[in-house]
């Protein structure tokens, strides 16, 4: 266009048009984009930095969302142990039980109901494990959470083995033990000596006077009864049941059982017949003696503070979590905030920017119509 000549008027109000306009494009363009800065030909300085900053905040938020099913795996562990805690607090009940009394035969139950309970607790370990990791389950199972984009800082949650309470805890399953039967059929004499009370002589297997005497498997006796002349089934089976904690007796079909806990002698009647001497073994539980119990309560005991212990250990980690959880959030907000200081526009000063533009605009369009007033003059004159 070097060919068409503008007079100095008209240039400088044409150039002066088109800064304007560049600026209006600029300012619209911070307008629909909400940032003074777009771009690195805007403000390099300014551009990288809040990048930076963004780029910083955008990985601590997505290490938020480890820490989050972190939090979640923390406290499926949790939940097990406290479901955990009140089962050995059951199992304590049961032991305690089994001391309140002394029937060999309602502390097996006891035993057995107790090991019950342990297999109950090594399942619920083994159920609280949360998307493949179990805090409970021992092994690998070891939780790292990292807090940081370099994972230079971090938390290392151990596991507990809970599914192996003997070795963990050192609560053994016990041995509920198994009862020893002996089964004596007796003459029809002496059934008739034990049912009626009618002596018959020789070929009883029972006499009036006859000591009937049970001793443990030291040879000890225990207990013992004499057989009277009213002496009857019904009596002696009463009497053994009353006295003696670990022999149960019973009378059927002309036979009388012994049912044992523990290796039991028996011996008494004529020495002919059939009673004369018996020794019935047993296998005998754990629980049998109170010192047996004892000791499953003291593993116990220390068994439950082991188990609060290590609860207590989950809930400092959990407090940790938690926190750092809300600080990495506050945090990345506040490396937002700063970003955007950096390159976030003032809307309302851009605004009146684009309306002061707008008046240069108009102006200098009419700077460039006064400008071109002569040219126009010298065109009417051909008119």
């Amino acid at each position: 266009m070097s060919d068409i000549v503008l007079s100095n008027a008209a240039r400088a109000s044409l150039l002066s048009l088109t800064q304007t306009t560049e600026l209006m494009g600029k300012t619209q363009g911070k307008l629909a984009t909400g940032k003074k800065v777009n771009s690195a030909l805007d403000n390099p300085n300014s551009f990288f930095t809040a990048q930076g900053l963004n780029n910083r905040a955008t990985d601590l938020t997505n290490l938020l969302d480890d820490m989050g099913q972190s939090i979640q795996t923390l406290k499926a562990a949790d939940q097990g142990i406290s479901a955990i805690t009140k089962l050995i607090a059951a199992a304590k009940a049961k032991a305690n039980q089994a001391l309140q009394t002394s029937d060999a035969f309602d502390r097996s139950q006891y035993a057995r109901e107790y090991n019950d309970l342990l297999d109950q607790i090594e399942g619920i370990a083994g159920d609280s494990g949360y998307k493949g990791k179990n805090l409970l389950g021992g092994g690998d199972n070891d939780l790292v959470v990292y807090f940081n984009e370099d994972n230079s800082n971090k938390l290392k949650i151990g596991a507990i083995d809970y599914t192996d309470i003997a070795t963990t805890l050192g609560l053994e399953p016990v041995e509920v033990g198994s009862a020893g039967l002996l089964t004596t059929p007796l003459s029809a004499n002496s059934a008739a000596l034990l049912t009626t009370s009618l002596l018959t002589a020789d070929s009883a297997d029972f006499a009036a006077g006859d000591i009937i005497s049970f001793k443990d498997g030291n040879g000890d006796e225990i207990w013992s009864f004499e057989v009277t002349s009213a002496t009857t089934v019904s009596d002696f089976v009463t009497e053994v049941n009353s006295n003696l904690d670990s022999v149960q007796a019973s009378f059927k079909a002309g036979a009388l059982t012994f049912s044992v806990a523990e290796d039991i002698t028996i011996s008494g009647g004529q020495t002919a017949g059939a009673f004369a001497s018996a020794t019935v073994t047993a296998e005998e539980s754990d629980w049998l003696t109170e010192a047996g119990i004892n000791d499953t309560l003291s593993h116990i005991q220390s068994a439950i503070e082991s188990v609060r212990l290590q609860a207590s250990t989950f809930g400092t980690n959990l407090t940790m979590l938690e926190n750092r959880q809300d600080f990495t959030k506050s945090f990345a907000a506040t490396l937002e905030a700063g970003a955007d200081k950096l390159v976030v526009a003032d809307m309302n000063e851009e605004g009146a920017n684009l309306l002061a533009l707008q008046t240069r605009q108009s102006l200098s369009t009419t700077a460039l119509s006064f400008a071109t007033q002569a040219e126009q003059g010298v065109l009417r004159l051909f008119g």
